[in-house]
Formats: structure tokens, sequence, C-alpha cells
């Protein structure tokens, strides 16, 4: 079995008929280090979800290679999660967002926020995380709403997880809470527009997957803001997305940072 399909399993069961498949002698070194912290947090029952590339490839089956395995946790127990690693591996911490575990080449994220800080994982994400085979074990996943909102940000010239975002609707529509979805990204609405328009262009057969009160509300709110004037200051929200990317803007051509404001303007 190639590394990569090893990733997939089924969601919300304890057990796989291709549990054999994840026996450790099979893995890579690499996978062998991932499983090896997922057993050590097991039983150290320690708070955690799996999310990015391993999330994704469960919840739409795309078999992506991903180059590393993020697990999401909230900021009162990130300090704990890396203490109890520390102990066998070593490891880095942005205090701000994130901390790595290492093993030689290879890395493992411990997230507890996003890098503009505007997605901080909270403790509600818990109750609605599904249970999937990982790697030959049973481990909480991120849920597909709170997996898209980790994602909406992460669009910069090397790296855009748009696509991701576009095979969450597409595969788990039906899992998604649009309601919850919205209730996050209300200071970001336009930001949830684009996404869902890509959405529209990419797969126009499954336009419906989308449902009418979500489009209508935020086309409607686009309505509103088009009939009001724009601000009068000169301001740019490009560096939540990309720190370097937009740099020119706030340092160069005038615009002011309001990484910080980014809610005010509905």
């Amino acid at each position: 079995m190639h590394a990569r399909d090893r990733q997939i399993a089924a969601l919300g069961t304890k057990h796989s008929t291709d549990v054999d498949a994840f026996k450790l002698a099979s893995l890579t070194q690499t996978e062998q280090f991932y499983s090896n912290v997922l057993r050590d947090l097991l039983e150290s029952d320690l708070p955690f979800m799996i999310g990015g590339g391993y999330a994704v490839n469960l919840y739409t089956h795309a078999r992506c290679p991903t180059k590393d395995l993020d697990i999401f946790t909230t900021a009162a127990e990130f300090p704990r999660l890396l203490s109890h690693l520390q102990r066998n591996n070593r490891v880095s911490a942005d205090e701000s967002w994130l901390g790595k575990v290492h093993r030689g080449r290879d890395f493992i994220d411990v997230i507890f926020g996003s890098s503009n800080g505007a997605v901080p994982v909270q403790e509600e994400w818990f109750q609605y995380a599904a249970q999937a085979q990982v790697l030959g074990h049973c481990v909480p996943v991120i849920n597909p709403t709170e997996l898209i909102w980790s994602k909406a940000f992460i669009q910069k010239r090397n790296r855009h997880d748009g696509v991701d975002i576009v095979h969450l609707i597409l595969k788990q529509r039906e899992a998604i809470d649009w309601q919850r979805l919205i209730m996050y990204m209300n200071p970001h609405w336009e930001i949830l527009l684009c996404h869902l328009l890509t959405f529209r262009w990419i797969y126009p057969s499954e336009r419906d997957a989308i449902p009418d009160w979500l489009l209508d509300d935020l086309l409607e709110r686009l309505s509103r803001q088009r009939e009001g004037p724009p601000p009068a200051a000169k301001l740019c929200r490009g560096r939540l997305l990309s720190s370097s990317d937009y740099r020119s803007a706030t340092e160069k051509w005038g615009f002011l940072n309001v990484e910080d404001e980014c809610g005010n303007e509905r």
C-alpha cells in the first residue's frame, strides 16, 4: 500500500477492515514517527485533534501527499502537550500560535491558533470532532466546518488552501454546519463569499451544495455594502492572508495594516 493511501480510513468508527495495514512494521520511518507521537498523546489522555492534510484526505479521499502531520489543541492545553512531547522528542515553539515536534527532517505541527491570530482553536471544536483511524490509531479529527474555518485565510503566493475548501464542500456538504461556519466568519464574510463563488465556478453542476439562504445572506450584505461609501482611511487587510505578499501595501504604498480591526467594516 502506498504511504499516502494509508492516511485514508473510515470516519466515525473505532475499528476498520484495514487496521492490519496500519501495523508499524508496514509504515515508513516518517509514519512511524507520526504514529508513535499519536500513541503517546492517546496514552497520556491529552486533548488533541488531527487537522491539515490528513484530515482533508480522510474527508475527501483525495489521497494528496502531505508534508507533515497537523495536531490541533487549545492555547490552554498547548504547553502541556509540548512539555509532554519534549520528553522523547526535540521541540520548538512560536508562542503566538504553534509548536513543532522534530525528528531529523520530519516534523509535526502542534497548532493552537493561526499565524494571523484570527482563528484560535476553541474547546467547542472537540465536541464536533469525528473519530477516524489514522496510522493505526483511533483519533479525533477536526469537523469539516472547523477545518474549513482553519484554512480560510491560507492564501499565499506559495501556498493556497482554497482547493481543500472546495473539495471539503464537494464531499462533506451534508456534514458542514453552515450556520456555525458563518458565525465563525461573520467579521470576514467576504472571504467566505469568495470561497463559495470559487466552488460554484469550479463545480457548476454541484452549485446546490451551498444552501440558497447562505448565498442570499452574503449577497445581500454585499449589496448593502455597495450602497455606502468606502472607508475614508486607506486600509489593507491582505496581511491576514499573507504577511509577506502584502508588505508593500503597508510599508511603501501608504495603506494601514488593520489586522486587529478587520471586523469593523461589514
